[in-house]
C-alpha cells in the first residue's frame, strides 16, 4: 500500500537534511529533488529506510572527515584554568576548550553538544581541567558545574559602570548584559523609574564586600546588591527621611552628590548642609559631581564648556536635584544628609588633596578658588 507523503513534509525532510549539513560544515551531499510521486509510491518500509541511510551517510561522513569522537590526540596531564562566564555560548566555548588543548577538536564538542542537547545546559564556573580530557569528561564536569567563590569589594561612590567594570574584570559577569539589566531593574517600590536617567538602579546598588560566586548571573548580583541597600537602610533611617519631608529617592540623590563631592568623613555633613541651603534659596546645586557622572572619563578640573552639557545633570543648567542618583552612597553620606551640619556656608572648594574648604559669599568663594586650585 502506498503512502501518501504531502510536498510540504517532503521538502521538509529535504530541507532538514540540507540545513544539518550546512550546519555542521560536512562535504556536500547531494540530496535529489524527489518528486511527489515518488514519495506516495513509497511505503513506510522505503521512507524509514531512506531516513536511516541519511543518517547513516552522515555519520560516515564525520567519522571519515573528523574520526572517533571518543578519543582525541592531544597530549594529556598539564593543568587548565578554565573559566566560564555569562554570555558565553556553545562555540565559544568549544574555541576555548579546542586552544587551551583540553579537547583536540572544538568540532567535534559542537556535534556531541548539539547530539547530546548540552548546548544550553553547560554551567557558568571556574573549572580546573588537564589537556586531553575525553570529550565525556568534559561534559560531565561543566554539566555539573563548578562555582568558584570570589571576595569582591565595592567601594562606595562606585557607579553601575564601575560596578560593572570590576565585576567583569573578575569573570563574574559580562560587562554588556550587566549595564543592560540595570537600565530597568528596580525591585523595591522606592527605586523611582525615570526616562532621563540611565540606570533605575544607579544609588541602591549598596557599596560592600561581597562574597560571589562565578555561576551568578548579573541579575543575581543586582538582587543582591539591592537587597543589601533595602537592609542597611535602616527603620530609623526611613522615618527620619520622612521627617524631614524627604523620599527615599531624594534622600540617595543628595547622599549620592555627597559622596562624589566629599572624600573625608568631616566634609560629608557640612556639604549636605550647602546643598540644603542652595535648594532652600532657588540656588542651583552647581555640582561638578553631577558634570563627572555624564563623562566618559575623570577630569580633574570641570571647564567653562563642560558646564554646558545639555543634560537633565547638568546642575549648573538645571534647578533642583538632578533626575536620580549618580553614584552609590555608602551609610556615611546618607547619615550627612539625614543629619546635616549647623552651618551656614554656600560655598566650597576642594584643594588639591581633597580637603574642602568653605565660604559664605561668592567673593570669598573666588578667594579659596584663587588660594587652592
Amino acid at each position: 500500500m502506498g503512502l501518501k507523503f504531502p510536498n510540504e513534509d517532503k521538502d521538509n525532510l529535504i530541507d532538514s537534511v540540507k540545513k544539518y549539513v550546512e550546519e555542521f560544515k560536512l562535504p556536500s551531499i547531494d540530496v535529489p529533488k524527489l518528486s511527489t510521486d515518488f514519495f506516495e509510491s513509497m511505503d513506510i518500509k522505503k521512507v524509514v529506510g531512506i531516513a536511516a541511510l541519511l543518517m547513516l551517510m552522515i555519520i560516515a561522513i564525520l567519522s571519515m572527515t573528523f574520526g572517533s569522537f571518543s578519543n582525541n590526540s592531544t597530549a594529556k596531564g598539564e593543568k587548565v584554568k578554565f573559566k566560564i562566564t555569562e554570555g558565553m555560548d556553545a562555540a565559544e566555548i568549544a574555541r576555548r576548550l579546542e586552544k587551551t588543548g583540553v579537547i583536540e577538536s572544538g568540532f567535534k564538542f559542537r556535534v556531541l553538544a548539539k547530539f547530546k542537547g548540552y548546548e544550553n545546559q553547560l554551567k557558568i564556573g571556574s573549572y580546573n581541567f588537564t589537556t586531553g580530557m575525553t570529550y565525556d569528561e568534559v561534559f560531565t564536569k561543566l554539566l555539573a558545574g563548578a562555582p568558584e567563590v570570589l571576595t569582591v569589594t565595592i567601594p562606595e561612590g562606585f557607579t553601575v559602570k564601575d560596578i560593572a567594570n570590576r565585576l567583569s574584570n573578575l569573570g563574574i559577569v559580562n560587562y554588556d548584559t550587566f549595564i543592560s539589566k540595570a537600565r530597568d531593574f528596580a525591585p523595591f517600590d522606592y527605586i523611582e523609574r525615570k526616562r532621563n536617567t540611565f540606570y533605575d538602579c544607579e544609588g541602591f546598588l549598596f557599596p560592600d564586600t561581597y562574597e560571589v560566586t562565578t555561576d551568578m548571573t548579573s541579575e543575581d548580583v543586582l538582587y543582591m546588591m539591592t537587597d543589601n541597600f533595602d537592609y542597611r537602610l535602616s527603620s530609623a533611617m526611613r522615618a527620619k527621611a520622612q521627617e524631614e519631608g524627604l523620599s527615599i529617592y531624594e534622600l540617595v540623590t543628595l547622599a549620592s552628590l555627597v559622596e562624589k563631592e566629599a572624600r573625608y568623613a568631616e566634609d560629608r555633613p557640612i556639604i549636605a548642609q550647602v546643598f540644603f541651603k542652595r535648594l532652600k534659596i532657588g540656588m542651583p546645586l552647581q555640582t561638578d559631581a553631577s558634570l563627572q557622572y555624564l563623562m566618559d572619563a575623570p577630569k580633574e578640573d570641570v571647564s567653562i564648556a563642560d558646564t554646558q552639557i545639555d543634560s537633565p545633570f547638568n546642575t549648573y543648567q538645571h534647578m533642583g536635584l538632578p533626575p536620580g542618583p549618580i553614584a552609590n552612597p555608602g551609610v556615611a553620606s546618607i547619615e550627612a544628609v539625614l543629619y546635616p551640619a549647623n552651618t551656614d556656608y554656600l560655598y566650597f572648594v576642594a584643594d588639591r588633596n581633597g580637603h574642602n574648604h568653605y565660604a559664605y559669599t561668592y567673593d570669598e568663594h573666588l578667594d579659596l578658588v584663587y588660594q587652592y586650585r
